[in-house]
């Protein structure tokens, strides 16, 4: 955790749920944060939590990954209050359950654009953040969804789709990164229980036996020991629940 003090890190889907737990813990680590996501209400609550757990304020950017005009004003504020971007965790997405009736066009379009699209043009846009950093990784969060031969289950095909192709973004900077300082580093959760920093369920997830469902907080140290490697080493991180750890 020391390793992270100071840096900068940029948080998608950070208003809630995963991406809030990431901002809590990575807030804890000494770390200045960007708090992006489509809700500021959401964004704020998150960044006044971590100022008055003490740490750094957070910088509230609204971000809708499934609008390409919007992902650029969303660069461009970032880039006028940061000089660098040591971390950025791609974690937002939108859900689509599977069900009988067929699915609203934009329902679609915005699963895909978020998972895709969006994930693209915001790395893209950041690239020079990232360039200016002496330690910068790029994490995408998938789904064990996106893994190949991976059952349907209860997803819808869209959202099955966007996850695959997310899978084949976190490879494809991996192999343009080969050459560079920056880490591409990709976690492929299962479905997860939602627990939240600094609350008992928080504590209680780290004695969860095996057999029993991932947890926010099984993703969020997954990448913590991922970014906290030597720099030649970068990881894919399967979480499996049914063992219990990771491959």
């Amino acid at each position: 955790m020391d390793a992270l003090q100071g840096c900068v890190a940029v948080i998608t889907g950070a208003g809630r749920g995963l991406g809030a737990a990431f901002a809590r813990t990575l807030a804890e680590a000494g770390c200045d944060l960007v708090l992006c996501g489509r809700n500021r209400a959401d964004l704020d609550g998150v960044a006044d939590a971590i100022t008055r757990n003490g740490g750094r304020p957070a910088q509230s950017v609204v971000l809708d990954l499934a609008d390409a005009a919007g992902v650029a004003r969303a660069v461009r504020e970032i880039e006028a209050a940061q000089s660098r971007v040591d971390l950025l965790v791609n974690n937002g997405a939108m859900w689509l359950e599977a069900g009988p009736e067929p699915y609203d066009a934009a329902a679609v379009v915005g699963v895909v654009n978020a998972a895709i699209t969006g994930t693209f043009l915001f790395t893209q846009g950041l690239m020079p953040l990232l360039k200016a950093s002496a330690r910068p990784d790029v994490v995408t969060i998938g789904s064990v969804s996106g893994l190949p031969n991976a059952a349907l289950q209860t997803v819808s095909v869209p959202f099955y789709a966007a996850k695959r192709g997310q899978s084949a973004l976190a490879d494809g900077f991996r192999q343009t990164f080969a050459d560079t300082k920056i880490r591409s580093i990709a976690v492929h959760p299962p479905y997860l229980d939602d627990v939240h920093p600094g609350m008992p369920d928080w504590h209680e997830a780290a004695r969860r036996h095996k057999g029993q469902r991932a947890t926010t907080r099984d993703v969020v140290e997954a990448v913590l020991f991922a970014v906290t490697r030597p720099r030649h080493v970068s990881l894919d991180i399967v979480i499996d629940t049914d063992d219990g750890g990771l491959f």
